[in-house]
């Protein structure tokens, strides 16, 4: 699955472009393969946006703000999400990956 994270890079708000910086840092301090897709230049892409969050995810007035996040056409969630799944230690659930193993190399003395 490709996570795509949909972004705005022509917003006017502060804290759009920091929440948007930070999952996409995040993303590559982490090595997590993905796609940005600007919603300010693709029309396309931000009404299938706009359709594929689930309806409780929703403003009660106006549009869902990115970032969103996908993985596939599965919707993983908004900043908030990512910021909650980054806290409880559970990114890679959240954006639906397998768990990273770590392997432990033992010293050779």
């Amino acid at each position: 699955m490709v996570i795509r994270v949909f972004i705005a890079s022509s917003s006017g708000s502060v804290a759009v472009k920091k929440r948007q910086q930070a999952i996409v840092g995040f993303l590559e301090a982490n090595r997590i393969s993905f796609e940005e897709v600007d919603i300010t230049m693709l029309e396309d892409q931000r009404l299938w946006m706009y359709q594929n969050i689930p309806e409780q995810k929703r403003p009660e007035k106006g549009n869902p703000l990115p970032p969103q996040i996908f993985s596939g056409d599965d919707y993983c969630g908004d900043y908030e999400d990512f910021f909650q799944s980054k806290e409880t230690n559970t990114v890679f659930s959240f954006l639906r990956l397998p768990p990273v193993k770590i392997c432990k190399q033992r010293a050779l003395f």
